[in-house]
């Protein structure tokens, strides 16, 4: 069976602070892959997280996805600047389509607790 995929663009909403745009594949009304961009002040846009579900990877919806948003950045934004944060696995694709690389960042991360306390073990909850 061959997958056909097709891509939908979504939107801002206008109900939030932001001016967020999603693009999605889906193949049979299943989500299959998403993409997003966030419009900012001074002629910004940010470039936001992609993801593509793993039994679709390596085959080409995750350019797709970048080449819809682009085309659409193209034709809706002329003079912005466009910026994005990407993993090593995307950044091949940034750089042929003529991005230029920045400093390296690194995830990291770590949950809060109080110093010596059960997290919420101080919580008082009235019905």
């Amino acid at each position: 069976m061959i997958n056909e995929y097709k891509i939908m663009y979504i939107p801002p909403s206008g109900t939030t602070a932001y001016c967020q745009h999603t693009w999605v594949t889906h193949v049979d009304d299943t989500c299959v892959g998403h993409i997003h961009m966030q419009v900012e002040a001074n002629e910004t846009i940010k470039f936001l997280d992609a993801w593509v579900h793993e039994d679709h990877r390596r085959k080409g919806v995750f350019r797709s996805l970048w080449d819809s948003r682009w085309n659409y950045v193209q034709r809706e934004y002329l003079g912005y600047n466009v910026y994005a944060w990407c993993k090593p696995a995307s950044l091949p694709l940034l750089l042929e389509k003529g991005f230029e690389g920045g400093d390296t960042c690194t995830y990291v991360q770590k949950r809060v607790t109080a110093k010596g306390k059960i997290p919420f073990e101080q919580c008082f909850v009235s019905c």
